[in-house]
């Protein structure tokens, strides 16, 4: 798979070769095989790659902090950086969202997929990698959220720990909405015949998306932490050029840091949390980086759980297997991520639940922007007001699921001392079936799925917490069958 993308990618930048430095300023290069329009697509498949890839990883370092050994006097901030890192990783969802907008602008397919261990070019930040919440898990968040114009000896300390051992430099995200905002803004590459307005009704609008926030402005968290601000969901809608330029360059002010949203970043010593620039994802981990990095080693290591790397689901891997996967996954130079699978046997069991509630999740994304039309019709709702509906359930079904994998070992003995964590897994497919039908037959597969799931577990969980959870999730699950049945009656 990653061969079929790379060597398009390296046929335009030879730089991009491992072991070969950028050109700064160096204009886009049509490669074989493509014109500007397809050759754009294929780097938004790219930026959507990245976007759910940080997502997912910043979703695992937030799950892993808090837990019983976090001292009394640190909770209060743990429990606030927690909510800072899960409000960042659902604007990366916005993100992701306003990338598949412009994909569906430019005709393009819609494309949610991405590698367990992605490549390392100049375009993917760090290889992907499901790990807690340290100085450098937060070091390499930072530089992939970095402005290119940071500098100074506190930018050297942070690029060197997150560098690790081996020396592999993490690289900016922003780099790639450079270029795509290169090939964009130009006539002579895409011209304005290009951008589909037409498609606004199966784009992803803030109205039906941004539930919960206020447009504009950050508003606060409702719970236990309200001086913590709510995520600023940014979903794009594109219908021309100008609106697909103001697309990326949100995404690149919210996330990456550009200007004019970064302000000056302030001295180590300074108040965390105010300031100009607070917004910038960038700006965001380096607060929770500065005061992480004032607690004494002992109370670091404290703050998050002692969970797994990469837990995986799958028990049958092996030297030979790890060594196949690292070798077709990574370039000779980069650090070979370990896996970690998980073989306690209640602990594989929410695992697989896990992934099955990943996938429909997706799915429902995917499978909303195939329909047009309103949320409800003023009593119930619609099949597309449905899909979305269920998006939000399912995301607070990650966090359910993921907070009983925390609380249970990775390996039957218990010999590692780790936690499972969520795993996290692709679904072997996330194309969508052809025929209206076929979509919803899917829908129903996925959700007789979770129901076997569930009653497995519901036979073997410990647990009156983990029973309670299942039992409403099947009732929940019912529910979603008889809606999907009476859609597919309709049909």
């Amino acid at each position: 798979m990653r061969t079929r993308i790379t060597r398009h990618l390296e046929a335009a930048f030879p730089e991009l070769a491992v072991g070969v430095k950028a050109a700064p300023g160096r204009r886009p290069v049509l490669p074989p095989e493509f014109n500007w329009r397809d050759y754009t697509v294929l780097l938004l498949h790219v930026a959507a790659e990245i976007e759910h890839s940080l997502m997912v990883q910043y979703l695992f370092a937030a799950y892993s902090l808090g837990g019983p050994q976090v001292p009394e006097h640190l909770r209060a901030d743990v429990r606030r950086w927690q909510e800072v890192v899960l409000g960042i990783a659902k604007e990366e969802m916005g993100h992701l969202l306003t990338v598949q907008n412009l994909l569906v602008a430019l005709g393009g397919p819609v494309h949610l997929s991405r590698e367990d261990y992605p490549w390392g070019t100049d375009f993917y930040p760090f290889p992907f990698t499901l790990r807690r919440l340290t100085s450098e898990t937060l070091a390499r968040y930072i530089c992939a959220e970095s402005p290119p114009n940071w500098t100074g000896e506190e930018a050297e300390r942070i690029r060197q720990l997150a560098a690790g051992k081996q020396g592999v430099p993490v690289n900016r995200v922003g780099a790639l909405y450079d270029r795509l905002t290169d090939i964009l803004g130009d006539r002579g590459r895409i011209p304005d015949a290009a951008f589909q307005a037409e498609t606004l009704p199966y784009q992803a609008s803030w109205n039906e998306w941004g539930r919960g926030y206020t447009l504009g402005e950050r508003g606060r968290d409702a719970g236990n932490v309200p001086e913590t601000q709510s995520p600023d969901l940014l979903i794009v809608g594109v219908s021309s050029r100008d609106s697909a330029l103001n697309a990326l360059k949100l995404i690149g002010e919210q996330g990456e840091a550009f200007p004019p949203l970064q302000a000056p970043v302030p001295a180590p010593d300074s108040a965390a949390g105010t300031g100009p620039g607070e917004l910038s994802h960038f700006f965001r981990f380096l607060t929770i980086f500065r005061e992480l990095e004032r607690l004494d080693p002992s109370d670091q290591d404290a703050v998050a759980r002692p969970v797994a790397e990469n837990p995986r689901t799958d028990h049958r891997l092996n030297e030979e297997t790890l060594a196949l996967t690292h070798a077709l996954a990574l370039a000779p130079d980069q650090p070979r991520p370990e896996v970690a699978p998980i073989t306690h046997p209640e602990a594989a069991r929410w695992g697989h639940l896990f992934n099955l509630r990943y996938r429909m999740l997706l799915t429902d994304v995917a499978h909303a922007f195939r329909l047009i039309g309103p949320l409800d019709n003023g009593t119930a709702l619609t099949a597309r007001g449905s899909l979305i509906h269920r998006t939000f359930g399912e995301m607070y079904n990650l966090r359910a699921v993921a907070g009983m994998l925390l609380q249970l070992p990775l390996d039957h003995e218990g010999s590692t001392g780790l936690l499972a964590g969520p795993p996290f897994e692709m679904p072997y497919t996330l194309d969508l079936p052809a025929g209206d039908r076929n979509r919803w037959l899917l829908q129903r597969d996925l959700t007789e799925a979770s129901l076997r799931a569930v009653d497995a577990l519901l036979r073997t969980t410990l647990t009156t917490e983990g029973e309670a959870y299942l039992r409403a999730l099947r009732e929940t699950d019912v529910q979603a069958r008889d809606f999907v049945d009476r859609v597919l009656a309709e049909r």
